[in-house]
């Protein structure tokens, strides 16, 4: 495996972990939509992620076309072995992208589109999770192509995966709530953020206790000697965390919260890339066998080198420039 093959493995490994981080706490905000007042509390959510939601999506983009232009095999064995959630996927993006600029303009209708922003939201992030599910399971390769049906993608394990990064997008939201507003949807988010955060760390428990056992190399890696003695570390920093998420919560944190949240997210990726390294398609399809050649990774790494970090600048300074929290709408508790 050459070192741009890397390089490029790792461009796309981090386009995927910033639209996890990015757009995790937006779509969380919307499936939190139920729990919020009518009126001021569902404005100052909406408010909250208004001049971000739309440029996180960026990552997803440069992900899903870095994959198609670096690793054209991965991406063509991966989309058809998962078509129905990633359609579900796309259709629940358009829905609350859609409901997030209508909701504003007629007032009557306002409750029709809030359920589109939650239900395209939830819908969203279970479909990602799913896909997640599906792939770790493994996906049927004969001859280079998909040899699976349409709903190979489709397990208790998957669902599993889909319920869980749901979870973990809702906690994330919550704690966003937390930092960026105040008044009433502040100290409900903060009441909402407990019980998600224990409930997510339940299901990184059982996704974790179940995900060994689908494949022979991430027994190896999680339970096996020597494999066992590095991978324990992982969750051993994941308690850590966990246990300042509570404190920080239950100790009035603002940012905090939303900082542990991440941190819960990067040692998440962590062990899914200990799981699967070398493999983009497990278990059949490694990194050095889907990528394109070295030319066309050498010639689209030039333009990389210049989007890329405009990528980064923009989403450091649109951060910047809406820092603090969101003014109140109208009424308190």
């Amino acid at each position: 495996m050459n070192a741009l093959t890397l390089i490029w493995a790792g461009i796309i490994a981090l386009a995927v972990f910033a639209y996890v981080v990015m757009d995790g706490y937006d779509l969380g905000v919307g499936m939190l939509f139920p729990w919020l007042r009518v009126g001021s509390e569902r404005d100052d959510a909406m408010n909250s992620i208004a001049p971000f939601w739309d440029g996180n999506e960026t990552w997803l983009v440069l992900g899903g076309g870095g994959l198609l232009a670096a690793f054209p095999l991965a991406y063509a064995i991966i989309l058809p072995a998962t078509y129905p959630p990633v359609i579900a996927m796309l259709l629940g993006l358009i829905f609350r992208g859609v409901a997030f600029e209508f909701r504003w303009r007629d007032a009557r209708h306002r409750p029709y589109w809030d359920t589109a922003f939650t239900v395209g939201s939830f819908v969203a992030a279970w479909s990602q999770g799913a896909i997640l599910g599906a792939l770790l399971q493994g996906v049927r390769v004969r001859d280079h192509a998909y040899a699976g049906g349409w709903f190979d993608w489709l397990s208790p394990f998957s669902i599993l995966t889909g319920v869980s990064l749901a979870l973990a997008y809702a906690l994330s939201g919550a704690t966003w709530l937390v930092w960026k507003t105040e008044g009433s949807v502040h100290e409900r988010s903060r009441r909402l953020a407990l019980p998600l955060a224990i409930c997510t760390f339940l299901a990184i428990i059982a996704v974790s206790s179940a995900t060994p056992f689908l494949q022979y190399q991430y027994w190896q890696r999680w339970i096996t000697v020597p494999g066992v003695f590095y991978a324990a570390q992982v969750p051993l920093v994941m308690v850590i965390v966990g246990s300042l998420l509570i404190w920080s919560l239950r100790g009035r944190g603002q940012k905090l919260p939303f900082l542990m949240v991440l941190a819960l997210f990067a040692l998440s990726f962590v062990g899914l890339g200990a799981s699967v390294f070398p493999y983009l398609v497990p278990p059949a399809v490694t990194i050095s066998d889907a990528a394109a050649p070295a030319q066309s990774l050498r010639f689209m790494f030039k333009g990389t080198v210049v989007i890329f970090p405009l990528i980064i600048a923009y989403t450091v300074w649109a951060h910047w420039a809406f820092r603090g929290k969101v003014a109140l709408q109208g009424y308190e508790d």
